[in-house]
């Protein structure tokens, strides 16, 4: 096996002729199937809060079990994967998150809510390290537009789970989350496709004669020296935290501030928080396309630091434009990830497992952290405090201006 590893490192960093468009398809429509069942948690929480008289920061803690599950596992997996591929580990880790969405269901105990989340961790940190990698190998050398096509599966999965449990699982009780074990059948078909593709890609690359590095595309792009690949990943790990930590009061807590602030009913803010998802998962398709054509650095400037006037005017607002200001939030910050993930991997061409696993652990880990810290704070000084507070955050997007100027 570890024959194999020096090939599939040039086959990761060099562009293919075309786009695999089926491969494609797939990764994605696995993507949406494996955010969607995670978005069930989310959506669950209103439920969940009353059935085990949960405290806000018991509501955190359920996000950061699963999200921190995910970040710690995630790089390791990608630097692992690196070194040894695993075609047929994503079924596996979508196995893993459909014993968590049956947990869930019929969990008797919080304790076993939290062991539910583990396991869709788990699934979720297998998943993400090589789907991104086999996105970039189906790419045909479009990277940013085929990161943005997955992340939008991503996003569209993350917003329909509230969409679905406002017209299935309100109404019928968490036990009806059983009946999503359907989609989690079609997301294994789809991946045991997948991997499929990717164990006969590995074989082909085996069967070629070894070019040196040199001969690649990317190891004969700019290269910078690594005291300064560092300082830049450090940068952009600073932009991952203001978006996420931001994203997870949004999406953990944008239901019970409705709730609270403007006495809707659940399903009503359950239709709130599907149109701010929604509206990310739009804005998912933008960053990578325009990064290809304009660079990454304009992109990632621009989706953190411009979303600012908008979430300083979100918690002052009434409901209407309340509603509105989430949506173009949601639309204009979420285009930041896809182009914030080609760029480190443009910087590390031949650890895209390592780079993949890191940043969607990160993301994971921030995510996670977040909503567990405005939880406790939640608990002591009111969720449209919470809100206020975390306004300020996308102000961090200044620091984008370190960044480097790289061609797309």
């Amino acid at each position: 096996m570890s024959s194999t590893t020096p090939s599939l490192s040039s086959s990761v960093a060099a562009p293919r002729r075309r786009l695999i468009g089926g491969v494609l398809a797939a990764i994605t429509g696995s993507h949406l199937v494996n955010d969607m069942m995670q978005s069930l948690i989310l959506a669950l929480y209103p439920i969940l809060k009353g059935q085990f008289h949960l405290s806000f920061a018991q509501i955190g803690l359920i996000t950061l079990t699963y999200q921190l599950t995910a970040s710690l596992f995630q790089p390791l997996i990608g630097l692992r994967t690196d070194r040894r591929p695993a075609p047929y580990s994503l079924p596996f880790g979508m196995v893993s998150t459909l014993c968590g969405l049956l947990l869930l269901a019929y969990a008797p105990s919080f304790t076993l809510v939290l062991a539910a989340a583990m396991l869709v961790g788990i699934g979720s940190a297998i998943f993400h390290p090589e789907s991104s990698r086999i996105a970039r190998l189906a790419s045909g050398g479009r990277h940013g537009l085929s990161q943005s096509v997955f992340q939008v599966g991503g996003n569209t999965g993350t917003a329909i789970g509230p969409l679905l449990a406002a017209a299935v699982i309100v109404p019928n009780g968490r036990t009806s989350v059983a009946w999503f074990a359907g989609a989690a059948l079609i997301g294994i078909a789809l991946l045991t496709y997948v991997s499929r593709w990717y164990q006969q890609h590995l074989a082909s690359v085996a069967a070629e004669p070894q070019r040196p590095r040199s001969a690649d595309p990317a190891a004969s792009a700019e290269v910078l020296p690594a005291r300064t690949v560092r300082w830049v990943i450090g940068i952009l790990l600073v932009l991952i935290f203001s978006k996420y930590f931001y994203i997870a009061g949004l999406s953990s807590y944008y239901t019970f501030f409705l709730i609270q602030k403007f006495h809707v009913s659940v399903q009503s803010a359950q239709m709130h928080l599907f149109a701010f998802l929604l509206a990310s998962a739009a804005g998912t398709l933008i960053g990578g396309p325009v990064g290809d054509r304009i660079g990454r650095k304009p992109v990632i400037w621009a989706s953190i630091l411009g979303v600012a006037p908008f979430a300083l005017a979100l918690p002052y607002v009434d409901l209407a434009w309340t509603g509105v200001l989430a949506v173009i939030i949601g639309f204009v910050l979420s285009s930041a990830f896809s182009a914030i993930l080609v760029y480190a991997q443009e910087l590390m061409p031949h650890r895209i497992g390592t780079v993949s696993g890191l940043f969607f652990g990160f993301a994971f880990g921030m995510g996670g952290l977040g909503a567990a810290v405005l939880g406790v704070l939640a608990d002591h000084t009111g969720i449209v405090h919470v809100y206020q507070l975390i306004s300020f955050l996308p102000l961090l997007g200044i620091v984008a201006a370190l960044l480097p100027n790289r061609r797309a």
